[in-house]
């Protein structure tokens, strides 16, 4: 490989492409599964970790968000590290950071040390990251490049619903009584394999002109990204309180500082955190919107859809992983589509941002037709097709965003664009979890009224009529209403304990008793299961929403990644 000597100089068109590109791919995207997966871990394992460690509800809160947080915050400078030290060196001290995390986690003896240790993971995760993507562009010659960005896709979904998955099967297992320990151990292998073929199969490069670490602009970009990720992460655990949006406002105030300092640095010869030609690229400045609204909408989404069939429908972790199978699997088939049509550029990632939301319009469709009973055989032809066409928008997305980067631009590019993508999944969780969650008590409230005439009829029939009958009734909608916006599920509203007392007082004998007992749990299940149902339909509608929002804000983006696409095409 050559190194670059100005920001023009490219390497001659004659020089053979790196001959390890391919394995070196595999480490890279490696590295891209244990971050992926790590991030979607925790969401199910939570409340078995807080079971054995304690601590309060803000636990399971705090064990994914102190992982999220911590990497946002630490992007920008981590790719910019690989610019200055170098993209392996940088690379194999994320992965070793990130595996003695990982070690960390499984040791922990207590909630505030397996915290800690997921801010080690996700430190070491930011450094270990943007070297990736930075690696893909030295590698690679350009009609290759498309070919390697585009299975960022398929490794991205079939790691989002494999996380939850092999977390739910290793906790189940119990592998040595390990447990829930076994989630984090499992990356101690995979870690050291990362690093020994990192050792072996990728490239060395360093700027040939001498970067130094720009010192102000980390701490400006680290402030800014805690100021905005902090209140998305946790406010809608606290109900939006004032503290929330005044973070969001200061966090504008300081990028507003950190660009202006940056643009300063810049003109004064230094070596700025953000290269800031980067925002003279229509590629670039166009890619960071639309990563913002597509990821906004995948990973809130992907969250939502997991409480619903869990909490909602009832699935077991393992049944809840299965049923988004269908996702992985399309993804799969959507980048092999879109490979023999890379050449159609933005055509072909809005053609996939359409077919998703056919998609995602086809799973509203099938939650019309089945109803609480849907099953995830029922659910695969939405899912497949919504996976078809996130593979063919994923296919094309990265390589025309990078694609007019320069190489002294990379490391900048490659820590900003990874950011973006932890900060939109941030506002999506925060976003669609505020939505659903804010119509789930009145959704379930109104599906109570719907199941009131046949609960009302079987009271009857064991003559439960009059004012006793309407406490049940009544007792059950707030029953209802109250465990759906209960922060903490494990803890029984006190609607929940007069709806019990009411109900055995109804009761005029043993077998009457029983026959009430029945009748409510099954009215309360049927109207919780229709409620979710309700709350999930809106988020549907409100994904559709983004995915043609994202289709409109991709016309920022140029028609073709290169030029000779153009005239090719």
């Amino acid at each position: 490989m050559t190194t670059i000597g100005t920001p023009r100089q490219e390497a001659p068109p004659e020089a053979p492409p790196y001959r390890w590109r391919w394995a070196a791919l595999f480490v890279i995207l490696a590295a891209e599964v244990m971050d992926l997966l790590d991030a979607m871990v925790t969401n199910i394992a939570s409340p078995t970790i807080r079971a054995e460690l304690g601590g309060s509800a803000a636990v399971i809160q705090w064990l994914g968000a102190a992982y999220t947080l911590s990497m946002a915050v630490g992007l920008i400078t981590g790719g910019r590290l690989g610019d200055i030290f170098g993209r392996k060196r940088m690379f194999l001290i994320g992965a070793i950071g990130f595996t003695v995390g990982s070690l960390f986690c499984a040791i922990a003896q207590g909630p505030e040390l397996l915290i800690g240790a997921r801010v080690v993971q996700g430190l070491f995760g930011a450094v270990m990251l943007p070297q990736g993507l930075g690696m893909i562009k030295e590698m690679f010659p350009p009609k290759e490049m498309q070919a390697a960005f585009g299975m960022f896709g398929p490794i991205m979904g079939l790691s989002s619903v494999g996380g939850p998955i092999l977390a739910g099967w290793l906790i189940t297992a119990d592998f040595f009584g390990t447990g829930w320990r076994m989630i984090f151990l499992i990356n101690l292998p995979l870690g050291l394999a990362a690093v020994l073929c990192g050792l072996r199969f990728l490239p060395e490069w360093r700027s040939s002109h001498p970067l130094k670490l720009d010192f102000g602009g980390m701490v400006l970009a680290s402030v800014a990204g805690f100021l905005i990720i902090f209140p998305l992460v946790q406010g809608r655990e606290h109900d939006w309180p004032l503290w929330s949006f005044l973070m969001i406002g200061a966090s504008v105030v300081v990028f507003a500082v950190f660009g202006w300092y940056e643009s300063r640095k810049a003109k004064a010869g230094g070596d700025p955190l953000i290269v800031p030609s980067l925002f003279r690229k229509r590629a670039f400045t166009g890619g960071l919107v639309t990563g913002l609204v597509f990821f906004s909408g995948m990973i809130g989404f992907s969250l939502v859809f997991n409480l619903y069939t869990q909490i909602g429908l009832g699935y077991s972790t393992l049944k809840a992983g299965l049923a988004m199978v269908p996702w992985s699997l399309g993804m799969v088939v959507g980048f092999g589509i879109a490979q023999p049509l890379q050449k159609y550029g933005r055509k072909l990632l809005h053609g996939g941002t359409l077919l998703m939301a056919f998609g995602v319009l086809a799973i509203l469709v099938t939650l019309n037709i089945s109803g609480i009973g849907v099953t995830p055989w029922q659910l695969t032809p939405a899912l497949l097709v919504t996976g078809v066409g996130m593979g063919m928008l994923m296919a094309p997305f990265f390589d025309i965003v990078l694609a007019g980067v320069e190489q002294h631009e990379t490391g900048s590019a490659s820590g900003t664009l990874t950011a973006i993508q932890q900060l939109g999944s941030a506002f999506g969780v925060a976003l669609l979890g505020t939505v659903f969650f804010g119509m789930l008590g009145g959704s379930v409230a109104t599906a109570t009224d719907d199941v009131a005439p046949k609960l009302r009829s079987e009271l009857a029939a064991v003559q439960v009529t009059g004012p006793a009958q309407d406490r049940i009734v009544t007792g059950l909608r707030d029953c209802g209403h109250d465990r759906a916006v209960a922060k903490d599920q494990a803890e029984v509203p006190a609607s929940c304990t007069r709806l019990e007392s009411d109900a055995r007082a109804a009761a005029t004998s043993p077998q009457a008793g029983a026959a009430i007992q029945k009748a409510v749990v099954t009215a309360g299940a049927d109207a919780g299961k229709e409620g979710f149902g309700i709350a999930m339909k809106m988020i549907l509608w409100v994904v559709t929403g983004m995915l043609l929002l994202t289709f409109l804000v991709a016309f920022l983006l140029p028609e073709h990644a290169r030029e000779d696409e153009a005239a090719g095409h």
